[in-house]
């Protein structure tokens, strides 16, 4: 055996430093201490960086963003310190900003008046509503950046549902064909992935077939996978104006947090229907179901940093609790080192000037 492959048998030569008393413990042919000291390659910033097993990088940044009908408006989200409502413009301008900080992508959720909200969501399926708006503009003055539109009636139900109510029950086979007629608005406005978060059954395979067939075959697929009914959503809500709409709450689609089999069902299910890629939401407190749908699909893998993960960290970071740069950027790393291959995260702007600074 090679001295190289020592260290692997670790277990094995502790065991013979216990049996016998002819090996001293300070012997430099041992396998422990101290011949190997850990802490040789923490020594120094270059030698971190280059023993680094994760890493974060611009490339893995999606930035969420609310728009809201007016111009050169921005509205503060009280429950999201540093988080504005956008009004169209400047939608376009914090994409111009995502595009000089070399963000790949951004993802766009509406804030409805509630006078256009109706039981049925009709706004979803307005080829003119904000989201359809702010995705026009963009593409037509930052072509290259990538935009992520969310498939869910939530935004525009008076009710606050994902779906279509019959009765007070969430109807699953009737929402799909309401899923589908939206995907389709924003596919046609020009959406480069087609993101459904509603947790329908089903809801992939009826969007993929109709793309299909509505020619649109390059546009992608990113599945809210394992999305689970969270309490960590509030401050969200509030930045699209469902809180107060919201009845009842979504536990009979979103999953129970205490599950994790259902969830590599859910994912199966999704990439058997034809997602391109998966999403896990929220994020930190389900870095384990991360880690086992990487490991067991080994398919493109993103995690939603919610609102109420950002509400937390920027709340302690304002009172001086938390140093704010240090735990963004150790929060974001932990999705890369769970497995993610990217994140949709408030913080993206900021975590993209911090990696740049760290050239």
């Amino acid at each position: 055996m090679s001295s190289t492959s020592r260290p692997i048998s670790l277990g094995a030569e502790r065991a013979k430093r216990d049996e016998t008393t002819t090996v001293p413990k300070d012997d430099p042919a041992g396998a422990g201490f101290p011949s190997i000291r850990m802490r040789r390659n923490r020594r120094a910033d270059w030698s971190r960086r280059l023993v680094a097993e994760s890493v974060l990088t611009c490339d893995d940044l999606i930035w969420p963003i609310f728009v809201v009908d007016g111009e050169n408006v921005r509205t503060p989200v009280d429950s999201m310190p540093g988080v504005d409502r956008l009004s169209v413009d400047q939608a376009v301008e914090a994409a111009l900003e995502a595009a000089d900080l070399n963000i790949p992508a951004m993802a766009v959720f509406p804030y409805t008046d509630p006078a256009l909200r109706d039981e049925a969501g009709s706004q979803a399926f307005n080829p003119d509503n904000l989201v359809c708006q702010a995705v026009r503009a963009i593409k037509e003055k930052v072509p290259h950046i990538g935009l992520i539109c969310d498939v869910a009636l939530d935004p525009y139900t008076s009710h606050g549902h994902d779906g279509l109510l019959t009765g007070d029950k969430i109807d699953n086979d009737r929402s799909l064909e309401a899923l589908v007629r939206q995907a389709l608005v924003q596919t046609e406005a020009g959406a480069d992935i087609i993101a459904p978060s509603d947790m329908m059954d089903g809801r992939v395979g009826a969007i993929r077939t109709a793309l299909e067939q509505a020619g649109h075959t390059d546009t992608q697929i990113m599945s809210y996978a394992a999305k689970y009914a969270s309490a960590f959503y509030g401050p969200f809500r509030d930045a699209t104006g469902s809180t107060a709409a919201l009845k009842g709450d979504k536990r009979t689609y979103q999953m129970d947090p205490s599950n994790t089999d259902e969830a590599l069902r859910e994912v199966e299910l999704d990439v058997c229907e034809g997602a391109d890629m998966v999403m896990v939401k929220p994020g930190l407190p389900y870095l384990d179901i991360v880690r086992r749908v990487k490991d067991t699909f080994a398919m493109p893998t993103f995690v939603y940093q919610v609102s109420g993960e950002y509400a937390m960290l920027m709340a302690a970071a304002e009172n001086g609790w938390l140093d704010g740069d240090r735990v963004i950027m150790e929060s974001l790393v932990a999705f890369k080192r769970a497995g993610a291959d990217g994140v949709l995260s408030y913080f993206a702007p900021q975590a993209a000037r911090l990696i740049a600074q760290a050239r």
